[in-house]
């Protein structure tokens, strides 16, 4: 095996493994220590990193696990991640988890929350909110309270105070790992051939389960193995996929857009490791640090309020300028509401400013993928036919 396939493997074992058994071990060799659960989308691991515990990206049950008792916690007209995150708490599967965290996603993620106290009463579970105001007299101080109340918790959790240099020395970590990350966007934007996208994901996925330190050393050899590889290069139509930000589509989805002939050169399958755009300064107060920049340097989404209808889906606009994209893909996965309620808006953008989309829907267990295929194919095929008008 290459350099490439060993890193790639070892990411396709952490996402296998529905046991969390990397965290269970990194709990268990240390006496004391304390894993946090997030739900997906953004939370501030800086944190829970510098409170000693591992935090640890809970993104549902995907399409290994079969839900039987979480249809039981929610009706059928909403989206699968809180059935299969209920089946994972309920079957045992996190009972290692000392905390859970659920980030300001959605109503029905903010409903898992208080069910999560009740369900699992020894666990400290905690709605996490995040400003729609971005003054920072308004919004920030919103938002340090906010994270003062988190770090108040994560230290009664770990029984010690989390220290202002224990944040900059975590800040300073997760700096490392944006830089990386961003590296790796860079890389496949540049040569999408030799970076699939599949292979992006399971990288992105691993930094979910991955102590910083390990996952920053994983990015580090991918970013050096990934260009030394002999992988064909193909006429294939280069695409944004967006809309995938909360509920993570089955990983054969990705793989079958690609092989529908499209390089998909930009997405927001992972905006916890994407959420600030460039470093977060580590001197001064490092909670207002914190807070600044997600007032001021964050990405968007549909999942984030935009004060400024002038700019609301400018960001597509311009991550297809960033990427060289030719058409983006709304995968949006069914009921979900942030998703589909803004992607109306979102497409009028993209049409003003000629820019080709297709959309579809998809559900984290989705198991037929020939039609999704066949949409993707046709789509890149158009693609290629009007730029040639």
């Amino acid at each position: 095996m290459t350099a490439t396939a060993d890193i790639v493997a070892r990411c396709q074992t952490l996402f296998d493994d529905l046991h969390f058994t990397y965290a269970r071990e990194w709990k268990a060799a240390v006496p004391g220590r304390k894993v946090v659960g997030y739900m997906p989308f953004y939370v501030p691991r800086e944190l829970i990193h510098a409170a000693g515990a591992l935090p640890l990206g809970v993104l549902g049950g995907g399409d290994q696990l079969e839900v039987i008792h979480g249809d039981a916690y929610y009706q059928s007209y909403i989206c699968r991640i809180p059935r299969s995150t209920v089946e994972l708490g309920v079957t045992g599967r996190l009972d290692f988890v000392d905390g859970m965290l659920f980030p300001s996603i959605c109503d029905v993620i903010r409903n898992l929350s208080g069910m999560w106290k009740i369900m699992f009463p020894k666990v400290k579970s905690r709605y996490f909110d995040v400003p729609q105001n971005f003054r920072n007299d308004v919004g920030g101080e919103f938002y340090i309270n906010e994270l003062n109340e988190l770090r108040d918790m994560l230290a009664e959790l770990g029984g010690r105070a989390v220290g202002d240099d224990a944040i900059r020395a975590s800040i300073a970590l997760y700096n490392e790992n944006r830089r990386l990350v961003r590296d790796v966007y860079a890389l496949r934007s540049k040569q999408p051939w030799k970076t699939p996208s599949a292979e992006v994901y399971l990288l992105m996925r691993a930094g979910m389960i991955l102590a910083v330190e390990e996952h920053n050393r994983l990015l580090s050899e991918y970013l050096a193995a990934a260009p030394q590889e002999d992988r064909p290069r193909r006429d294939n139509s280069r695409v944004v996929v967006t809309g995938v930000f909360c509920e993570q589509p089955p990983l054969n989805l990705i793989k079958s857009i690609e092989l529908s002939g499209c390089y998909i050169v930009d997405d927001d399958f992972m905006l916890v490791n994407r959420w600030e755009r460039s470093d977060v300064p580590v001197e001064g107060d490092p909670i207002r640090n914190l807070a600044l920049a997600y007032l001021h340097d964050s990405g968007d989404t549909s999942a984030k309020y935009e004060p400024d209808q002038k700019k609301k889906g400018l960001y597509l606009v311009d991550a297809v300028k960033r990427s060289g994209a030719e058409g983006v893909i709304f995968a949006a996965p069914s009921f979900c509401d942030p998703a589909l309620l803004e992607r109306p808006m979102l497409q009028s953008v993209l049409a003003a400013h000629g820019v080709p989309y297709i959309a579809f829907k998809y559900a984290e267990n989705s198991g037929q993928m020939q039609p999704i295929r066949e949409q993707a194919g046709t789509f890149a095929d158009s693609i290629k036919l009007w730029s040639e008008q």
